[in-house]
């Protein structure tokens, strides 16, 4: 028997029946499995204070020039009045943020209401707390299905690491860095 054989045969014994049914739910369940890192993007555009939370949040795209990257539903409301901003703060937010991220993806109420939060001259916004500030602007756009993914220029950062820990959102759930098992 080659190796290759074998190797077939272990990839049968291992029961790969993949579950085809590719709806919504399955896949939002499906997709829970990867923790990522939680980031409110807000600024001032047109006037008004516009803001939105990404689970969806990409660092390191490219380092030259310095991109991240997100992707919004092509239904959001909120997305086209933020884009117009000069300067989008990120902020990527920290374990006491819980509520903060939910207030923020709210459709209703002011979004900004009780937060602690901080502005550039050019309109980026942040939130006190934070585990790191990234003051962006709009790089491009690309389709991609029911999404737009969107490239951020970086042209300042913080670090709050320090004194901040990260949540990241896992298997539908807000979850801090310090619980993870060998964390102190």
């Amino acid at each position: 028997m080659t190796a290759l054989a074998t190797h077939d045969q272990q990839t049968a014994d291992l029961g790969t029946d993949l579950d085809r049914d590719l709806s919504a739910q399955t896949l939002r369940s499906a997709f829970s499995h990867f923790p990522s890192g939680v980031a409110a993007l807000a600024g001032v555009a047109n006037g008004a204070k516009e803001g939105l939370v990404a689970s969806s949040f990409t660092v390191g795209v490219s380092l030259e020039p310095a991109l991240v990257s997100f992707a919004v539903q092509n239904t959001s409301r909120t997305w086209p009045r933020l884009k117009q901003a000069e300067r989008i703060g990120i902020s990527i937010l920290g374990e006491h943020h819980t509520d903060v991220c939910r207030q923020l993806a709210s459709k209703e109420g002011d979004r900004f209401a009780g937060l602690d939060i901080r502005s550039t001259d050019e309109g980026a916004i942040f939130l006190d707390g934070a585990a790191l500030w990234l003051d962006t602007t709009v790089y491009s756009e690309l389709p991609a299905g029911d999404h737009t993914m969107v490239l951020l220029e970086v042209h300042g950062v913080h670090d709050h690491s320090a004194e901040h820990e990260p949540i990241v959102f896992h298997r539908s759930a807000f979850r801090n860095l310090r619980t993870a098992e060998g964390n102190q």
